[in-house]
């Protein structure tokens, strides 16, 4: 059974840092993409960064300068390093991979496996 695993969510003071970490079990997934989605209340599931088997990233706009994805020599593990934390980045945290053959790494349709998710919560 596929499964990932996030840790590393918690509560933080704006201007904090926070690192996520992701780790997958069931079958490899260095060939895929590898990335972080996160959902606010009340909004859609928005898209904030990636990793390709290649190790070229990929990040949403608003946080960009601001976090850091990476995977691990193994590449069944991600991590998102996140500094100078937002009230807004408050969110459930999930980490995703995606499909074989995907046309946008931005979608999540685009993302075969998720998650439970990971609450990040930045206090004013």
């Amino acid at each position: 059974q596929v499964q990932l695993v996030e840790s590393g969510g918690g509560l933080v003071q704006a201007g904090g840092s926070l690192r996520l970490s992701c780790v997958g079990s069931g079958r490899t997934f260095s060939s895929r993409t590898m990335g972080w989605f996160r959902q606010a209340p009340g909004k859609e599931r928005e898209f904030v960064s990636a990793i390709t088997r290649g190790d070229s990233t990929y990040y949403g706009d608003s946080v960009k300068g601001r976090f850091t994805i990476s995977r691990a020599n193994s590449k069944n593990t991600v991590s998102l390093q996140m500094n100078s934390l937002r009230p807004e980045d408050t969110a459930v945290y999930y980490c995703a991979v995606t499909k074989a053959i995907y046309s946008t790494i931005y979608a999540k349709s685009s993302y075969d496996y998720w998650g439970q998710g990971t609450q990040v919560t930045v206090s004013s």
